[in-house]
């Protein structure tokens, strides 16, 4: 089933907007810590991905105002340019020293230049693809090979010396991810279905990215409660004692409100506490409109700040 009447299937279109959205979910957190490099080489990543998966579903199609020929170099270059990212990637992500090697000459020699030799100049020239197919996708799948050999033994030769098992986990799920792009060059053989390719391209690098939101997601509380924890020891509690009163909370509303100021959740607080969650959230409720508040933060800072009458204010 095709989209929009182009070449694009259904799964193609639906694996482009999810990789849409995690694109802009991953670019809101780069522009938030830009110094995370790591996340801006998977930005890069999650962008060839898109161009991969947009040309590929799309050309060749006589409808669109390009030469056939150009289509394909477009088409297959997007899928010899991702290929020839992944080691680069596991390079600067993964501080993979090993893979310099590969990185500066290998894909330059066994993967950019096939492409140059038989899918631009010879297919400029003679155009005939099915030649070019049969000769120009051997060196790129022996090395493909190579290069998960390489990458695999880089992982585990750093495992041995750093001992980081949570990092090796990780190195191994994005190696896992990338590893069914060796047989892009299988595909180029066998001009399989578009639906195939895109799910055996696809799927483990959409896994890996839900997988990076919610360690994103996790280490982004994680550093808003330690950023809690600090501003409390410098906040004079008798403050938040006078707040307290002069807000008229009660003592359920005052023990769940210091809870809160400590960074804690809802279900935390439930078994904190030991009542459930909806009274927890009934209380919140109440203390939102007491305060004058309609969420966390306002509760917090409002909490934390001394006030003044008007009265008062005069005589500062």
């Amino acid at each position: 089933m095709l989209v929009f009447g182009t070449q694009i299937h259904i799964v193609t279109f639906i694996f482009i907007v999810l990789e849409t959205i995690m694109f802009a979910i991953q670019f809101f957190y780069y522009l938030s810590r830009p110094e995370d490099q790591n996340r801006l080489w998977y930005l890069i990543l999650l962008i060839l991905l898109l161009f991969y998966n947009i040309t590929g579903g799309l050309f060749p199609d006589p409808k669109i105002r390009l030469s056939i020929q150009l289509q394909e170099m477009i088409a297959y270059g997007s899928g010899f340019l991702m290929a020839s990212y992944f080691p680069f990637y596991f390079y600067k992500a993964f501080d993979l020293k090993l893979l310099r090697w590969h990185v500066y000459y290998g894909v330059p020699l066994f993967l950019m230049l096939p492409y140059l030799i038989f899918f631009v100049i010879d297919y400029a020239i003679h155009g005939n693809l099915e030649t070019d197919l049969k000769y120009g996708m051997i060196a790129p799948f022996i090395y493909a090979l190579v290069l998960l050999w390489a990458i695999f033994r880089a992982i585990h030769i750093k495992n041995k010396t750093h001992r980081n098992q949570h990092q090796y986990l990780e190195e191994i799920a994005m190696y896992c991810a990338v590893s069914p792009w060796a047989t892009l060059a299988f595909f180029g053989f066998t001009e399989t279905s578009q639906l195939v390719e895109v799910l055996c391209t696809n799927t483990g690098i959409i896994a890996i990215s839900f997988l990076f939101i919610v360690k994103s997601i996790k280490k982004a509380r994680s550093e808003y409660r330690r950023m809690l924890q600090l501003h409390m020891d410098n906040v004079n509690p008798a403050i938040i004692q006078e707040n307290f009163i002069r807000y008229g909370l009660t003592k359920m509303e005052i023990e769940i409100a210091q809870l809160i100021l400590k960074g804690m959740g809802n279900k935390d607080i439930a078994e904190a506490l030991h009542i459930s969650e909806e009274t927890v959230k009934k209380h919140i409720y109440n203390t939102f409109k007491k305060v004058k508040v309609k969420n966390r933060s306002g509760l917090i800072f409002k909490l934390q700040n001394v006030h003044f009458s008007l009265f008062g204010a005069l005589f500062l």
